[in-house]
């Protein structure tokens, strides 16, 4: 008797699991949440492993798109963790999501001790700024994250402007 109610609660159980659409590690949130938290873990090669290959990394103080997981992370990630290596990445409330987008505010915070990636010498400064940021998520990976920020600030704390 009890071997026939544990195999017809098991065969329930690996139905329900069969049709049940996204685990919740599959989840647009859940792929962001991840790779903001390998950026505050420092490990640029764990957050560019979130991104698609082709993905298409827009800063809106920069104006020009970077395309390829292997661009983006050298030319953003890299860039930011060497010339920030105490850099915390914080969301601001919970994000907004509709289906494979997501969206939210931050801030981004630490303190400048590392050349930036063109060249620019480090400051010593503290800084902290506030943005947001898109994505969206296509088969677990981010095919898109577009960053706002008010740049201007953000340079003035560093002492550039």
């Amino acid at each position: 008797m009890h071997r026939r109610q544990f195999l017809t609660s098991a065969a329930v159980a690996a139905t329900l699991l069969a049709a049940s659409p996204t685990f919740a590690a599959d989840t647009a949130q859940a792929v962001v949440e991840a790779y903001v938290a390998a950026w505050n873990a420092h490990d640029s090669a764990k957050a560019a492993g979130y991104f698609a290959d082709e993905v298409t990394y827009y800063d809106a103080s920069v104006g020009k798109p970077v395309t390829g997981k292997e661009a983006a992370k050298t030319g953003v990630i890299d860039n930011f963790l060497k010339a920030v290596p105490d850099a915390v990445w914080t969301m601001k409330g919970k994000p907004v999501i509709d289906g494979d987008r997501v969206a939210f505010e931050w801030e981004f915070s630490g303190t400048n001790t590392g050349p930036w990636g063109d060249g620019t010498a480090a400051t010593g400064k503290k800084f902290s700024f506030t943005g947001a940021s898109m994505f969206s998520v296509k088969n677990g990976k981010i095919a898109t994250q577009s960053d706002y920020y008010d740049a201007l600030g953000f340079y003035k704390q560093l002492g550039l402007m």
